[in-house]
């Protein structure tokens, strides 16, 4: 079954893009070291423990002699990883011999955080100060409302309770892409909108905050500051408070937008304000797959193709209105997924969750509509040899942009806007 094709980049992601300047800063913070270490592939984060304390460059031969020989694809991946992010610093000598050292800024501030713990630029503010602060569980239905009320404000303004305090141009940068409209025509939900509307909550997080951030500078803001503030945020404690007087100006700005997200919670005492973040700050700084998890389901759906959904939430009755009208237009495979990860819990015991004859009319109705989709690509052929190939293959993986491979005849077709990471990989490989 095809996954969803809209992509929702996480922090390391936009992290490896930043200038080596900008991301040599970055990494003068512990938490931020630790955060990139966290997200790296098992492989690449044991050769970064295994870096830290080795001062001299070594050989690119050496790692290899550290790596089964059933495991060098994964081999591959791991080093093209800690380059990207700068967490290794490439050398060449004379004979063309290529090493490896690790970067000065990562490496002391790891050392550091090894040797004598990491401490936040802030501490929680004792409860003596503090009003009668939420309970967790409080916190997590606190978030919900949030989220799901800006959500409604980015598909129907109409139907949100109440609208958030982002300003309508930077809710046009959120539903770029999202929305299409035609003169005189109300905006519809584009097929990249209606995957979005059906990704988890984490996923929608990471594609609002990618979107949020990779326009920073358009609002005079450093793109590198925001990551910095949002990483460093992801290891402050649930449900504890923050004291706003210690933000500066661009984080305090920053806060504000994330209490309309659900991020954070803010609150005012008599003299004090504080801020206090919720479950979805703590997510952060991990990734997509490690944030997944069974949702409770709400809908039934039956041999007839009638559908029943058991939710009180204005924003399941946008969603479900959507797809439960004939003209409107949806890739209906992931719908499958939809109905499966949401089923009714009585419903989720059964096997199959779906009826099949309703699962095997959508997938004709899908292939029906979308018959033929473009994506630009570049297809790869002519690999030197196996391992090259397969080094490439699984990197194009790793990245989220293989589209096709054959193993047989050493081709892959990978999405066009990887192109240059592609070069780049393949021009190390060499």
């Amino acid at each position: 079954m095809p996954q969803v094709r809209i992509v929702a980049k996480n922090f390391m992601d936009m992290v490896a893009v930043l200038p080596a300047m900008k991301l040599d800063k970055l990494y003068e913070s512990t938490f931020i070291c630790e955060a990139v270490l966290r997200s790296l592939p098992p492989l690449a984060k044991k050769y970064a423990l295994q870096m830290l304390f080795i001062e001299s460059p070594v050989t690119a031969k050496s790692f290899e002699e550290w790596v089964l020989p059933d495991g060098f694809s994964k081999h591959r991946v791991a080093i093209e990883r800690l380059l990207q992010l700068r967490v290794f610093l490439e050398t060449n000598d004379r004979k063309k011999e290529t090493s490896y050292t690790m970067n000065p800024k990562f490496q002391s501030s790891m050392r550091k955080y090894l040797v004598q713990g990491g401490t936040l630029p802030r501490e929680p503010m004792s409860s003596g100060v503090t009003v009668r602060l939420p309970t967790l569980e409080d916190l997590e239905a606190y978030a919900h409302r949030q989220w799901e009320c800006f959500l409604l404000q980015l598909i129907n303004s109409a139907q949100a309770q109440r609208l958030t305090n982002f300003s309508s141009s930077m809710i046009r940068v959120f539903q770029r892409g999202l929305l299409s409209s035609r003169e005189n025509e109300a905006p519809r939900l584009t097929e990249n909108g209606f995957q979005f509307l059906l990704m988890d909550t984490n996923a929608q997080l990471w594609y609002i905050i990618r979107e949020y951030i990779t326009t920073s500078e358009d609002r005079g803001i450093d793109p590198t500051d925001l990551i910095s503030f949002l990483l460093e945020l992801s290891f402050h404690s649930l449900g504890e408070a923050y004291n706003m007087n210690s933000l500066t100006e661009v984080q305090c700005k920053a806060i504000k937008d994330l209490a309309d997200l659900g991020v954070v919670k803010l609150q005012q005492g008599r003299k004090e304000s504080w801020f206090i973040p919720t479950k979805l700050a703590s997510n952060l700084s991990v990734s997509l797959s490690d944030s997944s998890s069974r949702r409770q389901g709400f809908v039934v759906v039956e041999t007839n193709f009638r559908m029943y959904a058991y939710s009180t939430s204005k924003l399941h009755s946008e969603i479900l209105r959507l797809f439960s009208r004939i003209e409107y237009q949806l890739p209906n495979l992931i719908i499958i997924s939809f109905l499966q990860q949401n089923a009714h819990p009585r419903i989720a015991e059964r096997v199959p969750t779906v009826p099949e004859n309703v699962t095997d009319q959508i997938r004709l109705w899908e292939t029906d509509r979308n018959r033929v989709e473009m994506i630009p690509s570049h297809l790869y052929e002519d690999f030197p040899s196996k391992e090259v190939f397969e080094g490439a293959a699984d990197f194009a993986r790793e990245v989220g942009g293989l589209l096709w491979e054959d193993s047989n005849k050493m081709r892959l077709i990978v999405r066009g806007e990887l192109h240059q990471q592609m070069r780049d990989f393949l021009r190390r490989s060499k």
